[in-house]
């Protein structure tokens, strides 16, 4: 019996992303329309615009997944869409989208938590089951910790009190005079950078709680390159070697906090099994010390592919464990925009 497919649908914030995916997980296309360059002047993502662009670029992006994968409505199973959390103008263009194609074919529609997604993706490439496990996920909107049970069991057990990580880069990159997005052009330059020119704060790396802040440490960046309000003394100037050990000593800041929680987590819960996911996931410098941490601490951890740690529809292959739950979603099924922070 050759196996099923679905059509994954995502727009949670400014990636318009379609991916068409079989019973045994394999990503059949996957297709992403970015809007990086609507949002670059603003050096961040701006609701109404990238709602907007989501409209536009729907139809064509579900079009272009199915043609890429050789398969036509007809041939769907299933429509998959994210519903949470996200921008409400945002989410609600994907599952516009989908109520009207699993009602026009008669097909259950599965709702999906985007988080949970991004966590899924380890699966995805793994040999065998990884939960259960701890997952972290983190990217420009967020940075959380699960104690994640099974492939659709999730509970939040920790999350930042401000900025996510990946916020974090981009507003750096900002004061360092680097484009948008920031996370890729911090990693870049931090690359001749020396990790240890400059002292910035680890917030809570010695906290029990399993929490995180990185609003401290990009206040502490903008005194470093722009001087302190009030000061006497002008900073050195921003050359290109100062930028670069700036946001070396930066990203390894970072990179510190998110290792040392991982740890603290995986001692809480008596975890061997760690997966990383989302858009920080990618950096570089980040993925080498998770390494070093899969070697020296007897943790296994499985990190997600380059290609679904930014937001992408294929990770919407979860939706194949919710559906074989009997996990299906009504029609009148709603977008949850917020994501409710675990207490700390």
């Amino acid at each position: 019996m050759s196996a099923q497919i679905l059509l994954a649908i995502e727009s949670s914030c400014d990636e318009t992303a379609a991916a068409v995916i079989d019973s045994d997980l394999n990503v059949l296309s996957s297709v992403i329309a970015t809007q990086d360059e609507l949002h670059q002047r603003f050096g961040g993502v701006v609701p109404e615009i990238a709602s907007r662009a989501h409209l536009s670029n729907i139809l064509p992006v579900i079009d272009e997944a199915l043609r890429k994968s050789d398969r036509k409505l007809a041939d769907l199973s299933a429509i998959a869409v994210m519903t949470q959390p996200g921008l409400v103008g945002s989410l609600l263009v994907g599952l516009t989208a989908a109520k009207s194609l699993s009602l026009v074919l008669d097909i259950p529609l599965i709702a999906l938590n985007h988080i949970h997604a991004h966590l899924y993706a380890c699966q995805m490439i793994a040999d065998e089951d990884l939960f259960p496990a701890i997952g972290l996920v983190v990217s420009g909107g967020h940075t959380n910790l699960y104690d994640c049970q099974s492939a659709t069991e999730y509970e939040l057990i920790g999350s930042t009190i401000d900025d996510a990580a990946g916020e974090a880069f981009d507003k750096s990159a900002a004061i360092l005079g680097l484009p948008y997005p920031g996370g890729p052009h911090i990693a870049r330059v931090a690359q001749q950078g020396d990790l240890k020119a400059f002292k910035f704060p680890r917030t809570f790396i010695k906290d029990d709680r399993l929490a995180f802040s990185f609003s401290g440490i990009k206040t502490s960046l903008r005194y470093t390159a722009l001087g302190q309000p009030g000061a006497r003394e002008e900073p050195p100037p921003l050359t290109e070697q100062r930028v670069a050990d700036i946001a070396a000593s930066f990203q390894e800041a970072v990179v510190d906090v998110l290792i040392a929680k991982c740890q603290q987590a995986a001692r809480a819960y008596d975890r061997d099994t760690l997966c990383i996911g989302g858009g920080v996931a990618a950096n570089q410098r980040f993925r080498e010390r998770l390494a070093e941490l899969d070697a020296s601490d007897g943790i296994n951890v499985t990190i997600a592919p380059m290609s679904l740690c930014t937001d992408n529809a294929a990770m919407g292959a979860i939706a194949w464990e919710l559906l074989n739950k009997g996990q299906i979603s009504d029609l009148d099924v709603d977008v949850t925009p917020g994501l409710v922070r675990h207490r700390q």
